[in-house]
Parts: C-alpha cells; sequence; structure tokens
C-alpha cells in the first residue's frame, strides 16, 4: 500500500487534525499516514498529556486498525469497555482519557492512506453532524494527496524529456489527456502551492507536444484559465453539452468562453481556435 511522509503531506495531516478539532467540537484528535503497514501518529491536536505520542497502530488492531482494513468508520463510545476491538493501545488512549473515540480512514483512490481519530474525554451520544464532519475532512485530505500523487506522476513522465524533442503521436495524445487531466485538478484545488505546481506541469506538457518546427514567431496570446479550460475539452472532441457537465458549468456559459477564446486566437471555429492554440503553446 502507498505510504507518505514528505513535509508538504505532513502539513495537510497537521491542517487535517486541527480541522477535525474546530469542524467536530470535540476537544481532542490526531492521526497519521500508513508507513511499512502500520498508521504511526505524527500529528495531535488538543491532547492533555504525552500519552498519544509515538502511538503505531498496525492492522486490524485497535481502533483505527479496524478502520484500515475494513475501510470504513468506526466509533468506540465507551472506549475502556469496548468488546467491538482489542486493546492493544489502551496505555495510549486510556492515558490521554479518552473515552468516546472516532476512527477515519484516509482513502486515497479505494486505498488506505492513514486514520484520522477524533475523540472526547465524556462518554456521550455520538451525533450525525460531528460524524459528516469527520468525513468532510477525511475525504478532503485525501483529495489533496490525490492531487499531489497526481502532480508527482505526471513530473515523472516529463521528466529528462527535452522540449525540442518531437514527440510520437500516441505519446502527443497522452500528453494531451494528461493535460485535461490536470486542468480538471486544477479547477477544484484550493490550495495555491498545488496550484502553481499544476500551472507549471501544464506549461511543461504544452512545450513537451510541440514540435521544434512549430511556429516560434507566432504572437503571444493570453487565455483565462477557465477558457483554456473549456478549449481543451473541445480539443479532446466533447460537446460544449459534455464540457459543461465536466466542468460544472453552464452551457450558455461554456459557449461564452468559447467565444472569446476563438476572438483571442483570431479563429473563426473552435478547431482552428484548438489548432492555434496547440501552435502557440497553450494547449498540447
Amino acid at each position: 500500500m502507498a505510504h507518505t511522509g514528505a513535509a508538504p503531506e505532513a502539513q495537510l495531516l497537521k491542517r487535517a487534525v486541527d480541522e477535525l478539532v474546530a469542524r467536530t467540537g470535540l476537544p481532542v484528535a490526531f492521526g497519521g499516514y500508513e508507513i511499512d503497514d502500520a498508521v504511526k501518529v505524527s500529528a495531535i491536536t488538543g491532547a492533555r498529556t504525552a500519552s498519544l505520542e509515538g502511538l503505531v497502530v498496525h492492522k486490524s488492531r485497535g481502533l483505527g486498525g479496524r478502520a484500515i482494513v475494513e475501510r470504513r468508520p468506526r466509533l468506540a463510545i465507551d472506549y475502556r469497555t469496548s468488546r467491538n476491538i482489542t486493546h492493544d493501545y489502551d496505555r495510549h488512549v486510556l492515558g490521554e482519557g479518552i473515552s468516546t473515540l472516532f476512527a477515519v480512514p484516509i482513502l486515497v483512490g479505494g486505498e488506505t492512506r492513514g486514520v484520522l481519530y477524533c475523540g472526547s474525554w465524556l462518554t456521550s451520544p455520538f451525533g450525525d453532524q460531528v460524524a459528516r464532519s469527520a468525513f468532510a475532512v477525511a475525504a478532503e485530505l485525501g483529495t489533496e494527496l490525490r492531487v499531489r500523487d497526481e502532480v508527482a506522476r505526471q513530473v515523472s513522465l516529463t521528466q529528462g524529456v527535452p522540449a525540442s524533442s518531437t514527440v510520437a503521436p500516441a505519446a502527443r495524445e497522452e500528453l494531451r489527456e494528461a493535460f485535461m487531466e490536470l486542468r480538471s485538478i486544477a479547477s477544484i484545488v484550493a490550495d495555491e502551492d498545488v496550484r502553481s505546481r499544476l500551472a507549471k506541469l501544464e506549461r511543461r506538457i504544452a512545450a513537451l507536444s510541440r514540435d521544434a518546427s512549430d511556429h516560434p514567431d507566432e504572437p503571444v496570446v493570453h487565455l483565462s484559465p477557465r477558457e483554456t479550460d473549456v478549449l481543451a475539452c473541445a480539443a479532446m472532441g466533447a460537446t460544449n453539452a459534455e464540457i459543461a457537465s465536466t466542468l460544472l458549468l453552464k452551457e450558455g456559459t461554456v459557449k461564452s468562453y468559447m467565444q472569446s477564446a476563438m476572438s483571442k486566437l483570431d479563429a473563426s471555429t473552435r478547431h482552428a481556435a484548438v489548432t492555434r492554440a496547440r501552435r502557440v503553446g497553450i494547449l498540447p
């Protein structure tokens, strides 16, 4: 199973743990990524003791271990007396004084990448709103990790390939599909660092797909991000209705962006706009 632990991912985990406390209203939260078949807790918020530090949770063991294997949340209203889990980690959990504990797996592409926990020192009913808030935090973290994985994958595909090289037709088509995927991801990412990395990678892919003989004297054309999104979808053969569905826009809005892009590119048809956009390096 994939694992992660680099500094940016560690920061994402800490932010997620902080968000758990803020959104659920529970006093303590902690979590970790899976490394070598065990979750190593590396982010803690709200703890009153040092009991949770150094906690390592193995598959099928404890509340989090079950969440890892089952890929679904697990709840212990009264952790001390629960008969549904092993009690391998009582020294850590009960040492912190936690009574109610909720464990939510971090899922990336259907695979478990770690676990988030939130808990209370009191034994109390666990409401749906608390659960939904915890689900949302875990889902957002999973999305961020998926984006970073995709960026890393695309970077590895383009490293070492000179921008002036001639790309084979099949490889060029793959680059175009990768470009579309990156544009789709960028449209839902709020993290400015990730968006910046995506933009650089998009420019790299667009440069890779150009032949050395492509028109170097073409004037510079600037399209807005949404104009580029619409044109990139059109380049893959999508209709206005399909583009609207993909980008979560109204069909009329898509037409407006398309017309604006065509005007900037001095093109009378969408096909001509796509051709010109590729020639000037906006699209791969």
